[in-house]
Formats: C-alpha cells, structure tokens, sequence
C-alpha cells in the first residue's frame, strides 16, 4: 500500500509542479524561447489549451493554468481518498485542494532556491536553465536584498527566504493539522 500512495503522490506531484511552474513562468515573464521554459510549455499545452477557451486570464495571470493546477490538487485528493478510504468526501476535497495547492508550490519554490543556488557554485553562466532561475527567483530575492545586503560577496537573500519557506509550510502544517 505505500508502493501505491507514493507512486501515486510523486505522479501528482510532478504534474503539479510542472503546472504550476508554468503559471509561475507566465507571471515571471520568463523567455519562453528557453529549451527549459519550451519543455514546461509542451508538456502542459495539451491541458492548459482547452482550458484557456473556457477561462480568459485575468491581467499577467494565465486563469486557466491556475484552475488547471486546482483541479490536478483536487483530483490527487480524490484518488488518494478512494485508495485509502474507499469514499470521497466532497466538500473538505475542495478546500484541501487548496491547502494542497499552495503547500506544492511552497516546494516548488523552495527547490527552485536550491537549485539556483547550486548553479551559482559551479555553473559559470552557460547553463540556459540558470536564466530561467534567475528570472522565476529575482524578483523573491530582490525585496530581501533590500533589507539584508549581500555582505563581503555572500548573498544571504536566498538562504532567508529558503528558511522563511520551511517557516510558512510548518506554519501551515501546525494550523491545518486537521485536515
């Protein structure tokens, strides 16, 4: 049975993350000609697209990615309540399909910190997924530069906003135990 629940949270997981990283990629304004940004967007297009006929954006928001990302939450929520209960209870799916949302793209930020930050220690600036990064994260980090500077070379900023990352997702934890 945990064969099962991480098989199918790890599915879930990637297909969230890819999708919320578009909707994060769209907001970033990120070059979309990157071979990174090109991968998110061929993966995504066959769901993202019908869903945008439906679903106009909402300013620099692709609507339709955002609902897209709900529904895949909600739909992880589904299975995983039919393989361990056997029933779906409605009304909590809908709401901890938020809790699921906002949790998973807490991760996919924390991880996209990780590795911007292992790419500054041995990429020389090459790398064509360092600029995506750097264009998804900047814009995090710059308010955190503005009240802690980078002091003798070393950039604190994404290491606080890695910690304050772990601080909101225990926090959240701790507030929605229940559920």
């Amino acid at each position: 049975m945990q064969a099962m629940l991480f098989l199918i949270n790890t599915a879930f997981n990637l297909l969230l993350m890819l999708v919320i990283l578009r909707a994060w990629l769209q907001l970033a304004r990120a070059d979309f000609y990157n071979p990174f940004s090109q991968f998110i967007v061929k993966v995504t297009n066959p769901a993202v697209l019908p869903l945008r006929r439906l679903i106009p954006s909402i300013g620099k928001l692709d609507t339709a990615t955002v609902v897209l990302a709900y529904l895949v939450a909600v739909a992880k929520l589904i299975v995983l309540q039919l393989v361990l209960v056997g029933s779906i209870q409605i009304p909590a799916t809908f709401i901890s399909g938020l809790l699921v949302l906002l949790k998973e793209t807490l991760n996919l930020l924390f991880w996209i910190l990780i590795i911007r930050a292992l790419l500054s220690w041995f990429s020389q600036g090459n790398n064509p997924i360092e600029l995506v990064m750097h264009q998804l994260t900047e814009p995090l980090l710059r308010p955190v530069r503005k009240i802690i500077p980078p002091m003798g070379g070393l950039d604190l900023s994404v290491f606080v906003l890695i910690i304050a990352i772990q601080f909101i997702n225990l926090l959240f934890s701790d507030i929605f135990r229940g559920l």
